[in-house]
């Protein structure tokens, strides 16, 4: 199990959190704990998941509402819900809400954790779909393996790996604002973050790269207090 997989926990029974949350670390997830609805979602806001187990009842505000919540942020994280709701209306509004699957307590803990693993590994085979090559912008071809980026005139621009990285994250998130937490993570991937005006140099470089006019861009957008967005345009980009 490799620790990159990351788990956010929600759950307001501390034994029950601290029981879950030592299980599934033995198995070497890493993993987040929240206690209420409202924290939930700020500590996901800032963090990227593999997983996210929710209890139902959980104050401030509500496990289902937790989930639309994320689903509209995200509709590729797989979504766990824990409750001693068992009726059949309740899975349903569950399922409705974006879960992907409902576990009923008292619960066997050898049972979460298959499919905790389940789960996880369905999520890394979709993020394997997504996998990219080569993509297109403009007239312009980034070549995610050898860090070139192709001119129309066949002349070859060389890209740093951090730009390659940043790229192949906007671009895979395309149409989809990425937090600046999510992008550190991911590219810098340590805890102490540069300022937010690394990020900026760089949606700067890229514009300069590919925008047709700098001042007035197409395709890469800073949006205040929240992150960064690649925009496609499918008249002008293709992927491999």
């Amino acid at each position: 199990m490799q620790s990159k997989q990351r788990i956010l926990l929600v759950e307001d029974e501390e034994h029950l959190l601290e029981a879950i949350k030592l299980n599934l670390e033995l198995e070497g997830y890493r993993v987040t704990t929240a206690t209420d609805g409202k924290k939930a979602l700020k500590v996901f806001k800032e963090e990227r998941f593999n997983l996210v187990i929710l209890d139902v009842m959980i104050p401030e505000i509500d496990g289902f509402q937790v989930a639309e919540t994320i689903r509209l942020q995200n509709t590729e994280v797989p979504i766990m819900f824990l409750t001693a709701k068992n009726s059949s209306e309740d899975r349903i509004t569950g399922l409705k809400k974006g879960a992907d699957d409902y576990l009923v307590k008292p619960f066997n803990l050898e049972e979460l954790i298959l499919r905790v693993g389940n789960l996880v590994r369905r999520g890394m085979k979709g993020d394997d779909l997504k996998e990219l090559n080569s993509y297109t912008i403009g007239d312009k071809t980034i070549y995610f393996n050898s860090y070139e980026l192709h001119l129309a005139d066949g002349s070859i621009t060389s890209l740093t790996k951090k730009e390659t990285m940043l790229l192949k994250l906007l671009i895979e998130r395309r149409n989809e604002a990425v937090s600046r937490e999510q992008i550190l993570e991911t590219v810098w991937n340590y805890d102490v973050y540069p300022s937010t005006r690394t990020i900026d140099n760089f949606i700067l470089t890229f514009r300069k790269y590919f925008e047709p006019d700098q001042k007035h861009p197409i395709y890469f957008h800073s949006i205040r207090g929240v992150g960064y967005k690649f925009t496609d345009n499918p008249e002008g980009q293709s992927q491999q």
